[in-house]
């Protein structure tokens, strides 16, 4: 068969299918040229999920007849005057978005430049471009997409519904939206939820204000503020509190210069930020703006312009890391007011299945109103008597009965307030101003200990403990040399093992906050951590983290110990001054706190 040249038209529409996947792609492109084009207000439109009618307005600064005639030609664009890949300051550059789309659909545009005394349209039918023609558009630019794909049904069998075309659509605008707050954005669609989001100014919540319009009021609770800045590059946004997580990354939204992106190097980062404190399989929420010159990054390395490439990788990485490590640390034990919620939402319904059951149930046997500590009635100034509550705390718990003493006020009006009982040896109850909290002293304990070996570690300065008697621990033998050769590793913890012959180690030095402990059962959870951890892959960080939680874990409180009153505080004021307390290693949380506002609503009170 003799090579031949295609057709022009032809041609247009193979090379569409690098910008023109689907509706949304469609979508993307005409908004993001009336934000190049100044646009203050954007206004988009889409019927049957895009296939049939996508309507993008502006009030950008318009194009005159010359420059809308030249702009459905392919390679055509007025975003690169001096033709300089290298700086690229607008979102589009190729010159590719109208003729593609014009070439897989019915194009018109109209548009007027502010002061023209009218407008000019033009139309682009499936590749076969018209006259141009005088209109009456207000100044901006209007862009009608209709029957996309007609002359390629092949396309269309690869499309979704159109539900969730039109969820796509709007996703491509809420991403937009985000990284223009000063733009106003509104979107209709008979098969999603349509929204309108007011323009934003220049003050320190209009930003958050933009991105709870978008992402729910629920991002304010959990949200974190970034701020950092390395070598002219700058980093802001919010990111998600540890304890906020979700079952995949969708609620990651990236932005480099205003660009939303899926940047691996970016992803990579967060990942590494938040691998101290979210659990496996779970995924941070977050919001950030990476800006930096156009000359350090390549936005040239995608058709979709998805992905980007920078220069300095590193300097990138770190700083991401850096800035997201540090708002963690700064969290404290800041937990999400979501797990309360869910406590609230969890009493509720328990209380509303049993409502009907009081009504049938018989009295206990044996039961005597007249012995009731609300005797002679049900009055609220009628509390138990001493002698009755001492009893209903035994019963409670066997713990020093920290309620009998009244709470100190430092405590009281701390974050995590007063200890006031232990409940079944294991969840420590604290009263705050209003409301209470409810503990896990095991998951607590654990992050304390986590982060105290972890400080150690850093300052090079672990307290050791040297054993009278080494401890002799037997194994099986693959075990006995991974621990062998993690020697160096341990040694650095305060952990000095050496191989005991074939089937054992001996324990000659234990760090001294986990002195308490016994040495046999934390050599063998290491040893099964570094089993789980044998892999190439696994980096280094990694391998340090999870031993150092093994240990933390394998020597925290323990859920059955008995605590008093003067631990409970003590480590509920720990807790306070520790980085990431509100969950523990696992990503588990750590306390539950309830206002009083929530208590009444159980009791229907209010």
């Amino acid at each position: 068969m003799p090579v031949r040249r295609l057709n022009p038209v032809l041609v247009d529409r193979i090379a569409a299918g690098e910008v023109v996947e689907r509706p949304a792609a469609v979508v993307k492109e005409l908004v993001e040229n009336a934000l190049d084009a100044g646009a203050s207000r954007i206004d988009v439109a889409i019927e049957s999920g895009g296939r049939r009618l996508i309507r993008v307005i502006d009030n950008g600064s318009g194009m005159p007849p010359d420059d809308l005639g030249l702009a459905v030609e392919r390679h055509a664009t007025s975003k690169l005057p001096d033709s300089d890949l290298s700086q690229i300051a607008t979102l589009g550059f190729r010159g590719e978005a109208l003729p593609s789309i014009g070439s897989v659909a019915t194009l018109d545009i109209f548009s007027r430049v502010p002061g023209a005394p009218h407008g000019f349209s033009i139309r682009v039918d499936q590749g076969r471009k018209q006259k141009l023609a005088p209109c009456g558009e207000p100044p901006g630019t209007k862009a009608e997409v209709r029957d996309l794909f007609a002359a390629t049904p092949a396309r269309l069998k690869f499309l979704k519904s159109d539900r969730a075309e039109a969820r796509a659509c709007a996703d491509v605008v809420q991403r937009l939206a985000m990284a223009h707050k000063m733009v106003r954005f509104a979107f209709t669609g008979a098969e999603t939820s349509s929204f309108d989001y007011a323009a934003q100014g220049n003050g320190e919540d209009a930003l958050l204000t933009r991105l709870a319009d978008i992402l729910g009021d629920e991002l304010r609770a959990n949200a974190l503020r970034i701020e950092a800045a390395r070598e002219g590059t700058l980093l802001e946004g919010y990111a998600g509190l540890p304890t906020w997580h979700k079952a995949n990354a969708q609620a990651q939204y990236l932005f480099v210069n205003g660009r939303p992106v899926r940047d691996k190097l970016l992803i990579g980062a967060v990942r590494a930020a938040y691998m101290d404190y979210v659990p496996q399989g779970r995924h941070p929420a977050l919001v950030l703006f990476l800006d930096c010159d156009p000359r350090e990054v390549d936005v040239n390395v995608h058709p979709a312009k998805a992905e980007v490439r920078f220069r300095d990788s590193g300097l990138v990485r770190g700083l991401v890391i850096g800035a997201l490590k540090q708002s963690l640390q700064l969290a404290l034990h800041r937990a999400t007011p979501a797990n309360s919620v869910a406590a609230v939402d969890f009493f509720a319904r328990r209380a509303s299945f049993g409502s009907a059951a009081p009504a049938t149930r018989a009295p206990a046997a044996g039961w005597d109103w007249r012995n009731s500590p609300a005797n002679p009635g049900f009055a609220e100034s009628a509390p138990p008597s001493g002698g009755d509550l001492a009893l209903i705390g035994e019963a409670i718990a066997a713990d020093t009965r920290a309620y009998l003493q009244p709470p100190a006020p430092q405590d009281i009006d701390a974050p995590l307030g007063a200890a006031r009982a232990q409940i079944h040896d294991t969840y420590i109850l604290a009263q705050t101003r209003d409301g209470i909290v409810i503990v896990d002293q095991h998951a607590a304990h654990e992050r304390l200990v986590y982060e105290g070996l972890k400080a150690a570690r850093t300052d090079k300065r672990v307290p050791r403990q040297a054993l009278l008697i080494p401890a002799i621990v037997e194994m099986e033998r693959a075990d006995v040399e991974r621990i062998e050769d993690a020697g160096p590793l341990l040694q650095e913890f305060g952990l000095h093992v050496e191989a005991f012959g074939p089937g054992a180690v001996a324990v000659h030095e234990m760090p001294a906050m986990l002195k308490s402990g016994g040495a046999s059962g934390l050599v063998r959870d290491l040893a099964a951590a570094l089993r789980e951890d044998d892999r190439a892959s696994v980096p280094l960080e990694k391998r340090l983290d999870h031993v150092l939680a093994t240990m933390a874990c394998h020597h925290s409180v323990r859920a059955g110990r008995r605590l008093g009153g003067d631990e409970m505080n003590a480590l509920l004021r720990e807790m306070e001054r520790t980085p990431g307390s509100g969950q523990c290693n696992h990503g588990r949380p750590t306390y539950i706190e309830l206002k009083l506002a929530d208590l009444e609503k159980l009791f229907g009170r209010r």
